[in-house]
């Protein structure tokens, strides 16, 4: 199987260039971060320098977003239309289904939030299955809220990443999956799983995976690690994916333009279009 080439970022990895903002009341960690960037991008730009750099799909994060008044959204979805960059996925990058006393409050939290990524018409979202301890009882909690979401927004992909408290292993992961009976999509993420069963879990949950965030480790002198960036990307391309590899670098990083485009080269490569 080959894999697509097309140039797709993780727009975390500009969470410095646009001014390491976080919306107030979206993501208490990333709140009053600053990193003394002199001329941070605003969202509204982003699109257009996206494009200026060669990039033709983006995720971006919910924090981002300075308002979800009707008219930014509109404006937003303009910006990404006229600079011919796709949406390809929206964020949410907060919350706690599995909760047993807060899951409720989470999932309207969580579903005011899908909406405002079917504003911006994006055709996915992702959402966390839940921060609590993997358990039959936490994995079931989250399941239901998360059928809960997506029957009520048949408009948009409600997916789920091998990502935070529940969903620590692939056996976790699957059975989450399982439970939902395909009511939840799966976004993998290169760099969640590290040590010796990273490569064994993404291969047992890629073959679901409907979106892709393609991180790239480094080694101490700084260089991408190329040996475990094209074992994930084979690993992908073996099970099939054949959708965008959003890449996901470091965003403290000063030269995270040419590691972004390092890392693009590497997917050119194995995509036989280099």
């Amino acid at each position: 199987m080959t894999i697509d080439p097309t140039k797709a970022i993780h727009t975390w990895s500009l969470f410095r260039t646009l001014g390491s903002f976080a919306a107030p009341g979206t993501m208490p960690a990333l709140e009053g971060r600053t990193d003394g960037v002199a001329d941070p991008v605003a969202l509204l730009d982003l699109p257009a320098l996206l494009a200026s750099h060669g990039f033709a799909s983006a995720q971006i994060c919910h924090f981002s977003l300075p308002s979800t008044d009707r008219r930014y959204l509109d404006d937003l979805r303009g910006s990404f239309s006229d600079a011919g960059v796709a949406l390809e996925c929206f964020l949410v990058d907060h919350g706690d289904l599995a909760d047993p006393a807060e899951g409720e409050r989470w999932r309207a939290w969580i579903d005011d939030w899908i909406s405002v990524a079917e504003q911006l018409g994006a055709p996915k979202v992702r959402v966390s299955a839940g921060d609590q301890p993997s358990s039959p009882e936490t994995i079931a909690r989250s399941a239901a809220s998360l059928r809960a979401l997506a029957a009520g927004h048949d408009g948009i992909r409600v997916l789920v990443e091998n990502w935070q408290g529940l969903l620590l292993d692939a056996d976790s992961t699957l059975e989450l999956l399982d439970r939902c009976e395909g009511a939840i999509g799966f976004l993998a993420d290169f760099g969640n799983w590290t040590g010796q069963h990273k490569y064994a879990d993404l291969a047992r949950v890629a073959p679901l995976a409907e979106a892709c965030q393609a991180k790239a480790g480094f080694g101490e002198d700084g260089s991408i690690d190329v040996e475990d960036y094209r074992a994930c990307l084979r690993l992908m391309a073996d099970a099939g994916y054949a959708g965008p590899l959003s890449i996901v670098v470091d965003p403290q990083r000063p030269d995270v333009w040419e590691r972004l485009d390092e890392a693009h080269a590497l997917i050119r490569e194995e995509a036989g279009a280099a």
